[in-house]
């Protein structure tokens, strides 16, 4: 259709045989989201393996990733955040005193979430020992110690989904049911909105 538009433009054609082809219409799709069961299930293995790593692992880095994937599904699953939303985020945006953590969203636009239980454990248990000596002020950490980057964070979602046995899911998903579950619980469609930025 743009070649015979430009050719006939140009010149080049004396008619533009491609102007009634009509585009395929792809239909709008969701993503797929958990139920709230599946999310429970989810989540509670994700509790269950962090408790499991800081009682029985004698591995302090596998123990501090099992505290860091748990205190990052929680965030994700409980606020419905982004994955960059999620990797952006420093030490300094949380804060415990009063339960939040601060997000700086798209457009640079800032929203205060709450924070919970996971987040304290990784900060005291698990980052200290994925930061060593290194002074990155990023909140989660890569196995380097370095900022946690978002395929990380994707692939993390993906593999405590396949051990929790509910369907594989994307951070993105994760959001949604979120979102969904949320609704469903009685929230505010603006407070929602305004919660997921």
């Amino acid at each position: 259709r743009g070649f015979f538009a430009w050719a006939y433009d140009h010149d080049m054609a004396s008619a533009n045989p491609a102007a009634s082809l009509q585009t395929p219409k792809i239909p709008d799709t969701l993503p797929a989201v958990l139920n709230e069961t599946q999310a429970q299930q989810l989540m509670d293995r994700v509790d269950e393996d962090g408790m499991e790593a800081r009682s029985q692992e004698p591995n302090m880095k596998k123990q501090a990733i099992a505290l860091r994937d748990a205190a990052m599904l929680e965030l994700l699953y409980a606020t419905g955040m982004r994955v960059a939303e999620l990797v952006g985020l420093d030490v300094a945006d949380v804060t415990f005193g009063n339960r939040t953590v601060k997000v700086t969203g798209k457009g640079d636009k800032q929203r205060v979430m709450p924070s919970d239980k996971a987040l304290r454990d990784w900060l005291e248990y698990g980052r200290p020992v994925l930061c060593g000596d290194m002074s990155d002020d990023a909140f989660f950490l890569g196995s380097q110690g370095g900022r946690i980057g978002q395929r990380m964070v994707r692939k993390v979602v993906h593999d405590r989904a396949r051990k929790a046995g509910v369907p594989d899911i994307s951070p993105h998903a994760l959001r949604h049911s979120a979102a969904t579950h949320m609704l469903d619980g009685g929230a505010d469609l603006r407070e929602g909105q305004e919660m997921l930025g």
